[in-house]
């Protein structure tokens, strides 16, 4: 399809319980763009998902969806049953022949082991990928992801956003994943104070926008304000006086005219303050010979950490591997098979498990429960301050548990955690369901923290604000990583790429499945030795090669955006047009501009599938 639009939305309210969630929520989305939607918890952002699909419908206000138009949905609920294998689910739910499910899948990095294991055993970051796979082998040229990457494995999200930045056709994506939305969006849609901006950028470019369109009307209403005040002054001064009373009532008329400009009061921002722990510096936790796992079932033995105070480690790994063993094992949670928890001088653990927020009482406040949770001599205020820093402001902090959201309830958990003045903090996802201006508040205050963090976490955003160090959970081992968690990200993606690359036609183990050539083997051929060079190179040859290819990457994707954006207000002015022409189609000029639109328009897009080309075949 052509850059037509997807869907028009106009206008449109929808309330809940009296509660007015989206209200004069305008936009038009076009089949081409990939759009990253952004807002706070509770904004709206699910609620015009559904919205989109159909799900629910609006109680005021239209939406418009393109004739045709195939949308693919990544499911919450799982289709699958237990007991059937990821091949016969995808034969089965999508219709399709096994060597064409094998194909797709393949892409997403499973193996045809991985097809024949039955869904039960599989992790959830594969469980997902193989939803993904059933969502693609629909043939969707348009794609509407809702927190595609909650609990996925840093390898899958790397797949994922790889796929994205591939898929020819639309993607609406809802994510608290920073950079997941810079590397796979080309444009910026905001959900706030119930309407709708979208931006032809990045979320890193929309920030840089908003901050300049803040200042922008912060100088305006000062000059506007200033004005005011130098006529008023006038008019003061000269309005009674006859020789001066046309100029003073001409000034007057000015004033009237001089609008002032409308500044919204900025939506509050979270800052976390974690009280110091104290203690003297040297050892908090060291595991010391340790096997960690089940009786049953053994993770990783041998495993030696020693961890300082001050020290703040990301662990990392895939899904399954053992991350979430290894800090309940650490946390006392689950007793060592082997060996043994060492704790230093006088140092106590606090520690946040994935949907812990689900044990909270529903009956207490969230000042009762932090109250709870916080030592004797802390005071009120001090209760107050930490539920202000997590957004529970005013009467929120009387709010029943059994009324927040699933992201309050974990900010709740946190500002208990963090309120507790532990020396150790053991963190297991403590990300999922907090909006990215929380997460990067926590990551700062993390980093801060005079006491030792250990934590998992797949979102980069915050691991590379919190991370001093990294520890890697893998086939059975525990190591402490030398290089940066940028040089670890580099070689997982790496790693993923060279799994789900083009099949070589002649490789027996890896032939394409019936003899069918991969679709995309002739346009990326070599990627798979191109990696293997890559992961062969000494550190100072990958940062320089790493250096060109970033420079040439950003010379490509400079000159796309510039045709993007072209693109983009050609395709405006073209939605303009046809909505002109249904009201008013005897306006025979309309159609010789529709048609001088549309001839530009056709100009402009072979450039833009020639650099789309380019940039899929420059090595990132």
């Amino acid at each position: 399809m052509s850059g037509a639009v997807a869907f028009v939305v106009s206008d449109v309210e929808k309330r809940y319980a009296g509660v007015t969630v989206l209200e004069h929520a305008s936009v038009s989305i076009h089949q081409r763009q990939k759009v990253g939607i952004i807002g706070r918890n509770g904004a709206g952002k699910s609620t015009l998902i559904r919205l989109l699909l159909a799900q629910e419908q609006p109680d005021d206000g239209t939406i418009v969806r393109a004739d045709g138009l195939r949308v693919g949905y990544l499911e919450q609920h799982d289709a699958f049953t237990q007991e059937e294998t990821a091949g016969a689910f995808l034969e089965r739910h999508t219709g399709c022949e096994g060597w064409r499910c094998g194909q797709v899948a393949h892409k997403l990095g499973l193996t045809p082991e991985n097809l024949a294991t039955t869904m039960s055993e599989l992790s959830g970051g594969y469980r997902t990928r193989v939803k993904l796979t059933a969502m693609l082998l629909a043939d969707p040229d348009f794609l509407v992801l809702d927190e595609p990457t909650n609990f996925l494995d840093l390898t899958t999200v790397l797949l994922l956003q790889d796929f994205l930045v591939d898929f020819r056709g639309g993607v609406l994506v809802v994510s608290h994943d920073r950079e997941f939305l810079k590397a796979s969006c080309d444009h910026t849609l905001l959900v706030e104070r119930g309407g709708l901006t979208l931006y032809p950028g990045n979320i890193e470019e929309f920030f840089v926008w908003k901050a300049e369109q803040m200042d922008l009307a912060r100088r305006t209403s000062a000059a506007v304000e200033a004005k005011r005040k130098h006529l008023q002054q006038f008019v003061d001064r000269f309005g009674a006086k006859a020789s001066k009373a046309a100029q003073a009532k001409s000034k007057q008329k000015q004033i009237q005219r001089l609008q002032p400009v409308t500044i919204a009061n900025p939506l509050a921002t979270a800052r976390v303050h974690i009280p110091k722990a104290g203690g003297r510096p040297g050892l908090a936790i060291a595991a010391e010979d340790m096997t960690i796992g089940y009786p049953d079932h053994t993770i990783a033995k041998e495993v030696a950490l020693a961890i300082e105070r001050g020290d703040k480690v990301a662990i990392v790994g895939d899904n399954g591997q053992g991350k979430t063993t290894l800090l309940r094992t650490l946390a006392s949670d689950l007793a060592a098979l082997a060996g043994r928890v060492r704790l230093g001088h006088g140092t106590e653990i606090s520690y946040y498990a994935q949907h812990v927020y689900q044990a909270l009482n529903p009956n207490d406040t969230v000042f009762e429960h932090l109250e709870l949770c916080a030592p004797r001599d802390v005071t009120r205020q001090q209760i107050l301050a930490m539920a202000g820093s997590l957004l529970f402001r005013g009467d929120d902090v009387e709010k029943r548990v059994s009324v927040l959201s699933g992201g309050e309830r974990a900010r709740v958990c946190l500002a208990g955690l963090l309120l507790a003045k532990k020396s150790v903090l053991i963190l297991d996802e403590p990300t999922n369901h907090l909006d990215f201006e929380t997460v990067e508040a926590l990551g700062v205050a993390l980093r801060e923290f005079d006491g030792a963090v250990l934590f998992v976490s797949h979102d980069r955003t915050f691991v590379n604000m919190a991370a001093t160090q990294i520890v890697e959970v893998d086939q059975g081992t525990v190591r402490r990583l030398s290089g940066s968690y940028a040089d670890y990200v580099e070689q997982l993606q790496l790693r993923a790429r060279r799994a789900s690359a083009p099949v070589k036609k002649n490789a027996r183990s890896d032939a394409p499945v019936n003899g069918k050539k991969s679709e995309n083997t002739a346009k990326k051929s070599g990627g798979g030795d191109a990696a293997s060079a890559m992961a062969e190179l000494t550190p100072k040859q990958l940062h320089a090669e790493r250096r060109r290819r970033k420079n040439a990457r950003q010379t490509a994707e400079r000159k796309l955006r510039n045709v993007e954006r072209q693109m983009a207000e050609l395709q405006e002015e073209q939605a303009s047009l046809h909505t002109r022409i249904a009201s008013d189609a005897a306006d025979r000029s309309l159609y010789t501009q529709l048609a001088n639109v549309e001839k530009r328009l056709a100009a402009v897009e072979p450039e833009w599938l020639e650099l789309t080309s380019k940039l899929e075949m420059l090595p990132v």
